[in-house]
């Protein structure tokens, strides 16, 4: 613990009393210095850093104050709580600030409410700070003249935001991981010899003209695209991703019915003759029925179809490659017809399959035993 020292100072201010000495451990000098050096030292530590290091070179109060810029009185207040505490003792103490209105009580029931359901009134749904303070007045648990910033703090404190709302995906299918298990088998352990082809369709591609001519980006500003476009109709697009190799086979045309589905797979079943194919594809209803078993027997029963869990498209990697698709080809695109959309997809297509093709890397293993239900959904 550091003591006051009355060893003649190395700084004297002239006459009367010599000057307090404040002796430092070495390693109390080096926490102090390291503080002074620090990049992410506060304001507050660094100066009560230098008083007790300028009264560690013998200083007087009055030479700290002068050296640091600060009041004598607070030279001798930093000075005073080192003697006693050490360098612990440059700390804040704890202070109780002003007595809280709104006791623990009330305030575990404000909490409450923000986790109910917002009532609907007059149309309006989900909470706001100014709602549910209408809510908690009305309930009457805290007084009518409690602020919307009170209100904020008693949720902060509580990490709590029930006017914030995220996107969740839920799989009610009792058969989830069973059928996580199948898939994700068939992605890590494929069938030696066998072909995994993931199918899906994406639907609604508009083929939008913008109105006005963008402006190209500039140093210290976004581009900027024109809202206003003109739709020049929809395109269809059935693909199949090889998950081995990264392939794709295609069918685009202006709607996605049955019969279209069929030609598709009557190519899929040309571009792999004579394997075993097994097909990923979701629950939509055209994917199901005694046409796909009809369709199987004509092609010798090599066909196998595996479901994704209703809800979970994630399971399925064309979903990542039709998002690719939007990034590179939809996203910025502006095109005059149907035509041109259909133009441009399809040269990506081919740019894809001789140049950019290539598997995905899937992290995904399916459950174990051990393995709740609720980690995998958290997963996805």
């Amino acid at each position: 613990m550091p003591t006051a020292v009355g060893e003649k100072p190395r700084f004297t201010s002239g006459r009367g009393r010599p000057p307090l000495r404040v002796a430092v451990t070495v390693e109390d000098r080096a926490d102090l210095e390291q503080l002074v050096r620090g990049e992410t030292t506060t304001v507050r530590e660094l100066r009560r850093a230098s008083i007790i290091l300028a009264c560690a070179d013998g200083r007087s109060a009055e030479a700290a104050a002068e050296y640091v810029g600060c009041a004598v009185s607070t030279v001798r207040r930093w000075r005073s709580r080192f003697l006693r505490r050490g360098i612990q003792g440059l700390a804040d103490l704890p202070r109780p600030g002003h007595p809280r209105i709104i006791p623990l009580a009330r305030r575990m029931e404000v909490v409450a409410a923000a986790c109910d359901p917002a009532p609907q009134t007059y149309g309006i749904s989900g909470w706001t700070l100014d709602r549910l303070r209408e809510e908690v007045i009305r309930r009457e648990i805290v007084p009518d003249t409690i602020s919307r910033s009170t209100i904020h703090r008693i949720l902060d404190e509580n990490d709590l935001r029930p006017y914030r709302v995220r996107g969740w995906l839920h799989s009610p299918d009792p058969l989830f991981r069973e059928k996580v298990n199948e898939i994700c088998d068939l992605y890590l352990r494929a069938p030696v010899g066998a072909v995994v082809i993931s199918v899906d369709e994406k639907t609604g591609m508009q083929a939008t003209e913008r109105k006005y001519a963008g402006r190209p980006a500039l140093p210290g500003r976004p581009g900027r695209r024109e809202f206003e476009y003109i739709r020049h109709g929809t395109q269809s697009l059935i693909a199949g991703f090889n998950i081995r190799n990264g392939e794709v086979t295609w069918r685009c045309g202006n709607r996605r019915k049955a019969r279209d589905l069929l030609r598709f797979m009557n190519t899929l079943a040309e571009r792999y003759p004579g394997v075993e194919i097994h097909v990923i594809w979701d629950n939509l209803n055209i994917h199901t029925g005694e046409r796909w078993q009809r369709f199987n027997r004509r092609h010798g029963g090599r066909f196998h179809f595996h479901y994704t869990p209703l809800h979970a498209s994630w399971v399925n990697q064309i979903e990542s490659f039709f998002a690719i698709v939007q990034a590179k080809v939809l996203r910025h695109g502006s095109f005059r017809s149907t035509r041109e959309l259909r133009g441009a997809v399809l040269t990506f297509l081919v740019h894809w399959n001789s140049k950019l093709a290539h598997p995905f890397r899937w992290t995904c293993r399916g459950y174990s035993e051990q393995t709740p239900d609720q980690e995998l959904r958290k997963a996805a």
